[in-house]
C-alpha cells in the first residue's frame, strides 16, 4: 500500500503554505526534502531562487519538491525558468522530462533527457542518475528505460564517490521485488555513508512490501532509535502497521490505531501544510477512521477552498459521509459528479460511494446502476453488490434482489460473503416464486431449481448452516406435486432435525432455532398424518414441547384423534 504517491487524486496544482524565514542554504533545503518537510523546503528554495536567480540547481530542487507532491504543472514552470536562468545546468531538462513522464508523454520526456545529456559534460554521471530515477519514480515505472541510465551513472562514477547511485539502483530493484539485488546496493551505499537514514527506511519498506512485517518493524524501530526526529521513519512504520492490519483482520483495530499514532507523529515532525494534511486524510481513509476523516476533510475544505487539489478533499469528504451514513452524503456525491463532468477522470470508488449514498437515501435502483459501474471499472468493488442485493431484499423486491445476488456470485464466487450470497439468492428466488404463485401468475419453476442448487452448495460447503436445510425444504414444497405431494421436503427437514437434535444438539438449543424446530416438526407431522399416525403424533408432540401454544401442532393432533366420519346410509 503506497501512501506517499496519491492513491486518490484527480487534479494537480500548486498552493504552498507558509513563508517562514529559514536559513537560506541549499544543503539545508535538501535535508528538509529528505526529512519530508516539504513546506519548509519549498519556502527555503523559493527564497534561494529569488536571491540566487542564476543558479540552476535551486530551480531543480524546487521543481523536485513540486513533483514529489504531484504539482506537475508548477514543476514544469519552475524547470523552464531554471533552463532560462542557467542553460548550462542540465538537470532542469531532466526535471522537464520527468514532468512529461508524469503526464504520460514518453516521447517528450525522451527529448528533454537527450537535451540534458547534450548539455552535460561527458563525465557527468548525475544526468544519467536522475534520468534513471525519473523512470523509476512513476506510478508505472519504466524499468527497461531506467536500467541503462543507472548503469551509465554507475560507470561514470567509477570511483564510487556518490552513494546516491547505489541508493537509486537499490530503489530500482526494490520496486521490482528483487530484494537481494536491492539489499546489496543499499548496503554498498551505507558502507559509503552509514548516516543515510533514508536507506534504512527503504530497507524497512522492502521487508514490508514482502509482507515480512516483524522484520520491517525491527528495521524501522532501529531508525527511530537512531534518530527519534526523523519523520519518514514514522510515516513508513505507520504504513507498515496499516498493511499489517489489513492482513490480520482480527488485529485490525489495534494495528490501525498504532498506524494512526505513528502517522500523527510523522505530521508533527514534518509539517502541517495542506499536502501533509491531505496525505493524513488519505491515510485515515485506508485506516477506516471515517469519523475523523469527515472532520479532517471538512476542516481542510474550509481552510483551503481554492486549492487545485480541493477536488480530492471533496471526494474524501463525500466518501467519509457515506461511510458514516450521513444523509448529506448523496448531496455531496451529486455535487462532486456535477463539478467533475470529465468521466475519464472519475474512478471506480466515485461510483461506488455514489451508490452507497443512494442506498442511504433509499434509491435502490439508482444505487444498483452506480455500483454496477463501479464494478465494471474495478472488479474488487463487487462485494458492494451485496449491499444493493440486501437493500432490495429488505424492500421485498425479490426478483431484483435475486438478479443482483446472481451477479455477485458470478463475479465473486469465492469472496468473503459468497456463501451468504448463495443463501440470499435462494431465499429471494423462493419468496419471488411464492408471491407469484399466490397471485396466480404461473411462475417458472426454474427459479426454484436455481434456489435448490444454491442451497445444495451451502449444505456441502457449510453443513452446519441450519437455515439452508429449512429453506431448501420450503423450496422443495413448491417443487412437489401440489395435489398429491411426494414429500420432497421431508429429507431436508429430517436432515435439519438430525443435525440440531442428534449431531449438534447445541445448535438446536439456540433461541433462533425455536421457530425452525417447530416448522420442521409440524410439517413432518402433517405429511405423515395420512400414512403413519404414530410418527405424526410424535412430531406434533415434539413441536408442542418447543412451543406449547403452537396452533398448528395442536390442530394436527386433534385431526389425528378425531373420530372417523361415518359413511352415509344408503337408502334402499
Amino acid at each position: 500500500m503506497k501512501m506517499t504517491k496519491k492513491a486518490i487524486t484527480l487534479s494537480l496544482g500548486l498552493v504552498v503554505m507558509g513563508s517562514a524565514s529559514f536559513a537560506q542554504n541549499l544543503d539545508d533545503a535538501k535535508k528538509a526534502i529528505d526529512a519530508e518537510q516539504y513546506a519548509k523546503a519549498t519556502s527555503m528554495l523559493k527564497t534561494l531562487v529569488s536571491s540566487q536567480a542564476s543558479k540552476g540547481e535551486n530551480y531543480f530542487s524546487l521543481g523536485d519538491v513540486y513533483l514529489r507532491n504531484d504539482y506537475v504543472d508548477s514543476a514544469k514552470a519552475v524547470f523552464t525558468k531554471g533552463i532560462a536562468a542557467d542553460p548550462k545546468y542540465p538537470l532542469n531538462y531532466v526535471g522537464l522530462g520527468q514532468s512529461e513522464l508524469a503526464a504520460n508523454n514518453a516521447a517528450a520526456a525522451k527529448a528533454n533527457f537527450d537535451k540534458a545529456i547534450a548539455a552535460a559534460s561527458k563525465k557527468d554521471y548525475t544526468v544519467y542518475l536522475y534520468i534513471g530515477k525519473a523512470y523509476v519514480a512513476q506510478d508505472k515505472p519504466d524499468f527497461a528505460a531506467a536500467l541503462p541510465a543507472l548503469q551509465k551513472a554507475d560507470e561514470l562514477d567509477d570511483k564510487d564517490k556518490d552513494p546516491e547511485t547505489f541508493v537509486a539502483l537499490g530503489d530500482f530493484y526494490a520496486a521490482q521485488k528483487k530484494n537481494s539485488e536491492a539489499l546489496s546496493n543499499y548496503l554498498r551505499a551505507l558502507n559509503m555513508n552509514e548516516t543515510l537514514l533514508r536507506i534504512k527506511v527503504q530497507i524497512g519498506r522492502m521487508y514490508k512490501e514482502s509482507r515480512a512485517f516483524p522484520e520491517s518493524e525491527n528495521e524501522l524501530k532501529a531508525v527511530i532509535a537512531a534518530d527519534a526526529n526523523y519523520g519518514p521513519a514514522y510515516r513508513e512504520i505507520a504504513e507498515l502497521y496499516m498493511q499489517w492490519a489489513n492482513f490480520e483482520p482480527a488485529n485490525f483495530a489495534a494495528k490501525s490505531a498504532e498506524a494512526l499514532t505513528n502517522y500523527k507523529k510523522y505530521l508533527d515532525l514534518t509539517d502541517k501544510s495542506f499536502d501533509a494534511r491531505l496525505r493524513y486524510a488519505q491515510f485515515l481513509y485506508y485506516a477506516k477512521d471515517f469519523k475523523t476523516l469527515e472532520t479532517e476533510t471538512a476542516d481542510l475544505a474550509k481552510l483551503y477552498p481554492n486549492n487545485q487539489k480541493s477536488v480530492v478533499i471533496s471526494r474524501l469528504q463525500a466518501y467519509s459521509a457515506a461511510e458514516n451514513k450521513n444523509p448529506e452524503s448523496l448531496k455531496m456525491l451529486t455535487d462532486f459528479f456535477a463539478k467533475n463532468t470529465d468521466t475519464a477522470r472519475l474512478v471506480a470508488s466515485d461510483y461506488l460511494y455514489l451508490g452507497k449514498a443512494q442506498l442511504i437515501a433509499g434509491q435502490d435502483s439508482l444505487a444498483l446502476i452506480s455500483i454496477t459501474k463501479a464494478v465494471a471499472k474495478d472488479s474488487t468493488n463487487v462485494e458492494a453488490l451485496e449491499d444493493v442485493g440486501k437493500a432490495l431484499y429488505n424492500s421485498k423486491k425479490y426478483a431484483a434482489a435475486a438478479g443482483v445476488y446472481r451477479d455477485a456470485i458470478r463475479l465473486n464466487p469465492n469472496g468473503k460473503g459468497s456463501l451468504t450470497n448463495y443463501y440470499y439468492l435462494a431465499s429471494a428466488n423462493y419468496f419471488s416464486y411464492a408471491i407469484a404463485d399466490r397471485d396466480k401468475q404461473n411462475p417458472d419453476k426454474k427459479i426454484l431449481v436455481e434456489a435448490d442448487s444454491a442451497l445444495a452448495f451451502i449444505n456441502k460447503s457449510t453443513p452446519e448452516f441450519t437455515l439452508a436445510y429449512i429453506t431448501r425444504a420450503r423450496v422443495a414444497r413448491y417443487m412437489d406435486d401440489q395435489t398429491t405431494p411426494k414429500g420432497l421436503m421431508v429429507p431436508f427437514y429430517e436432515q435439519y432435525l438430525d443435525l440440531v437434535t442428534v449431531k449438534k444438539p447445541e445448535l438446536g438449543a439456540a433461541p433462533a432455532e425455536k421457530r425452525n424446530l417447530v416448522e420442521a416438526y409440524t410439517n413432518l407431522g402433517f405429511f405423515y398424518s395420512p400414512t403413519d399416525k404414530a410418527k405424526a403424533t410424535d412430531y406434533f408432540n415434539k413441536a408442542l414441547v418447543v412451543d406449547p401454544s403452537n396452533a398448528n401442532a395442536t390442530t394436527g393432533l386433534k385431526q389425528l384423534t378425531a373420530p372417523a366420519a361415518k359413511a352415509p346410509i344408503k337408502k334402499k
